[in-house]
């Protein structure tokens, strides 16, 4: 076939990998080999494909001192001796059940666990890296022997680019990825997301998954795919694709039964099966198709989720599955809500918070009905949950990403502060999340302009995000201020306060004015998204509670 045919099986190869089209690829411009990635131009091609690869690889920034083709040669005597290649026992940071065959034959398989125990002996700090023998078993393809594609792994792992993400390598970074795909899937995928919640206990359990889905499940023609891009491209490719992957099931298997035990396992059926309902040209421009965040707030989405569980004490992988601290029903306690309606409450939020236990700050029913009083329970608390039980036993409520003493910047002014991570939602009659619009429909963000302090609560619901004039700097309403360390011009608004009243609004066009007393409360609705209101217009409250988040 070709000089990289060495570790391949071709009988079990798909036949049009195997075309030999005379193509070069001469390009070096970084736009230029984006396109063509995506187009797949060389992925009918093996031989230019290995080439593509090569050259890509080659180029990543690495350690000073990598370990190369020529330590392999000195190393994997000693380490494997004469021990069967096949039977060879892998190091805890690789689970032992994601070792994909992807087409390889006898030596190939063999020589995946090889070149596992070298780097391992190479990279002791290395932790925790279940994608590492999928990377291994694709490069494999793409290698004339053992040594180069040792070479070309341990470049990929000793990567010293901090902008360039590649491959998790300790539980604490793997874990934090799951937590911000978790965080994505709530953004870009709420029909997936509301199926995950109606049959998981805990979400982020199955979203935990996403990387097995990808180097583990999918199919090797798919796994090349999506490598061809995530060389050019970086990590955010990889997210892409498994939300499309999440999208692609909810909308196959819509309708159709889930048992909350199995809903783990029809996700990795269904994705080891794509090629039954989706091809590789339509996966990846599902995943393309989807307006995600930037690079760098994802990085900075990452890091907080990071922090959060080193706050947590999270740093290595726990005994139990479950590090998603879900809520304790024996130590909750509400006048609104459900163990479980708070539980579904806290599958929306964001995943660093969600670790985090629910702390009742103020109630109506033991503080009274003073503005005040809220204020003073709830200022120091970041973010916080309300809760409204209104005498016609509607439940709505509002989570809100900012602490209160924020509305102290406007003095007297009622003042608009808040992020696009805050979120009003209605519990009874129905369940309904409305997110914020700016968030849902970012075209609309271009002709936002922070309102005026004089500005009339229903005029500033679609129009109060500051927006940077250049938009190459302009970051998502999605990111906190606070929370992320950037300067408060890139914080949007979402919440007012003042001595008199309470806004809250913006999703969906969905508004919420509560008065002075908190005994009253109205709702504005704007029908540009053709959502139900998020309560009566004008209601009388008969509970109104506020909880934070106890570590």
């Amino acid at each position: 076939m070709d000089e990289y045919n060495r570790f391949v099986d071709w009988d079990k190869m798909d036949v049009t990998v195997q075309s030999q089209d005379a193509k070069e690829l001469t390009c070096t411009e970084f736009q230029e080999l984006k396109q063509l990635a995506r187009q797949g131009y060389w992925a009918k091609n093996h031989s230019l494909r290995a080439k593509v690869y090569h050259k890509l690889i080659s180029n990543i920034p690495c350690r000073t001192v990598t370990p190369d083709a020529n330590v392999y040669r000195d190393i994997v005597v000693k380490i494997v001796g004469k021990r069967n290649s096949s039977s060879l026992p892998l190091p805890e940071f690789v689970d032992n059940s994601l070792v994909p065959t992807y087409c390889l034959n006898a030596e190939g398989i063999g020589a995946v666990r090889k070149i596992i125990l070298c780097i391992a002996n190479q990279f002791p700090d290395i932790s925790f890296c279940p994608a590492l023998p999928s990377v291994i078993a694709l490069l494999l393809h793409y290698s004339k022997d053992e040594a180069e594609c040792f070479e070309q792994v341990c470049r990929i792992l000793a990567c010293n680019d901090p902008s360039k993400r590649l491959i998790d390598q300790t539980f604490l970074a793997f874990e934090s990825s799951c937590m911000t795909f978790g965080d994505l899937v709530n953004k870009y995928c709420q029909a997936a997301h509301k199926l995950m919640v109606a049959v998981s206990e805990d979400v982020l359990e199955v979203y935990s998954d996403w990387q097995r889905w990808l180097f583990g499940e999918l199919p090797m023609v798919y796994v090349a795919r999506v490598f061809d891009v995530f060389l050019v491209e970086g990590y955010k490719v990889l997210y892409r694709v498994a939300l499309a992957l999440l999208k692609f099931f909810h909308k196959v298997r819509a309708g159709q039964p889930v048992e909350s035990d199995s809903i783990q396992q029809d996700i990795r059926a269904f994705v080891r099966d794509i090629a039954k309902s989706v091809s590789p040209e339509r996966l990846l421009e599902k995943a393309f198709a989807i307006r995600l965040f930037s690079r760098k707030e994802i990085q900075l989405l990452q890091m907080a989720n990071e922090k959060a569980l080193q706050q947590k004490g999270i740093t290595v992988k726990q005994k139990r599955q479950n590090v998603h601290l879900a809520v304790h029903a024996e130590n909750f306690k509400s006048e609104i809500v459900s163990v479980k309606e708070m539980r579904d409450i806290w599958s929306w939020i964001p995943e660093r918070f969600a670790l985090c236990q629910p702390l009742l700050l103020f109630t109506t029913l033991e503080h009274g009905c003073s503005l005040s009083r809220f204020y003073s329970h709830s200022e120091g608390h970041e973010p916080t949950l309300l809760l409204i039980k209104t005498t016609a036993k509607e439940v709505c409520g509002a989570y809100l990403s900012t602490d209160w003493s924020e509305r102290r910047r406007g003095g007297n002014k009622l003042s608009f502060f808040g992020t696009g991570e805050c979120f009003v939602f209605r519990l009874q009659p129905e369940v309904e999340r409305y997110e914020w619009v700016i968030i849902k429909h970012p075209e609309l963000a271009t002709a936002g302009s922070e309102p005026e302090n004089h500005a009339s609560p229903a005029s500033s619901t679609l129009s109060s995000s500051s927006v940077p004039s250049d938009p190459s700097d302009r970051l998502s309403p999605f990111l906190s201020a606070r929370h992320f360390n950037l300067p408060s011009k890139t914080a949007s608004m979402f919440m007012a306060g003042s001595s008199e009243c309470i806004i809250i609004g913006g999703g969906d066009g969905q508004a919420l004015y509560l008065d002075a007393d908190l005994n009253h409360g109205r709702t504005s609705h704007c029908n540009t998204f053709n959502n139900q209101p998020l309560c009566s217009e004008s209601f009388q409250i008969s509970v109104l509670e506020v909880w934070g988040f106890r570590d």
